[in-house]
C-alpha cells in the first residue's frame, strides 16, 4: 500500500511534459499490443504505424528531434507501407482461431507469462537512473552532434557502410538485368 500512495504522490507532482511521458506510453503500450492481437493484418499495420508514431512522440520529449523525423521518415513512412503493399499483393486472409490447438494456446500463454515475470524481476533488481536538471546538456540529441560525432569518431565505420551499400546497389542492379534476359550480360 505504501508503493501505491508512493506511486500517487510523485503523480501529483509531475510536469506537463511528464503527464505526456506517461500519456504516451499508455497509449504505446496499448498500439503495440493491438499489433500483436489484431485479426486483421491490415488493422495490425496500422496498430504499429500508431506506435511508431509515439515513439516519435517519446524522442521528441528526448530532445532528439533527428531521431524523430528518421522514425516517421523510415519507419512510419518507408517500411510500412511496403507492409501495406506485401499484405496486399499476398492477399492474406486471416487466421482461423478453429486452425490453432489448444496446445498452441497454452504454450503461446505459458510463455508469454514466462517472459513477463522474467521482465518483471529485471525491472525490479535494475537500477534506476538519476536525473540532474543543473548538469542536463541541451544540445543532446541535436543534429549538429550527430554529425560532429559520425564524421570524428566513426568515419571509418560510415564509408564502409556507404561503400557497402553501394556494392549492394551495384550487384541488385546486375542480377536484375541478368534475370531480365539480357544476351550481352
Amino acid at each position: 500500500m505504501n508503493q501505491v500512495n508512493s506511486l500517487l504522490g510523485n503523480l501529483k507532482n509531475l510536469t506537463a511534459a511528464g503527464y505526456l511521458f506517461y500519456g504516451l506510453g499508455l497509449i504505446t503500450l496499448i498500439s503495440a499490443i493491438s499489433v500483436v492481437t489484431a485479426r486483421n493484418p491490415i488493422h495490425s499495420v496500422l496498430a504499429l504505424i500508431f506506435t511508431f508514431f509515439c515513439l516519435t512522440g517519446h524522442y521528441m520529449l528526448l530532445n532528439a528531434q533527428f531521431l524523430a523525423i528518421v522514425n516517421i521518415i523510415v519507419y512510419a513512412g518507408a517500411i510500412m507501407v511496403l507492409f501495406l503493399f506485401a499484405i496486399m499483393f499476398l492477399n492474406l486472409k486471416s487466421d482461423d482461431e478453429d486452425a490453432k490447438t489448444n496446445l498452441t494456446k497454452m504454450a503461446a500463454t505459458i510463455v508469454g507469462g514466462v517472459l513477463m515475470v522474467l521482465l518483471l524481476s529485471i525491472f525490479n533488481v535494475a537500477p534506476v537512473g538519476t536525473y540532474d536538471p543543473s548538469n542536463f546538456d541541451t544540445q543532446t540529441g541535436l543534429v549538429e552532434r550527430l554529425g560532429i560525432v559520425l564524421y570524428s569518431d566513426y568515419i571509418l565505420p560510415f564509408e564502409l557502410a556507404s561503400v557497402l551499400f553501394l556494392i549492394a546497389m551495384v550487384g541488385a542492379v546486375m542480377l536484375g538485368k541478368r534475370e531480365a534476359g539480357d544476351p550481352h550480360f
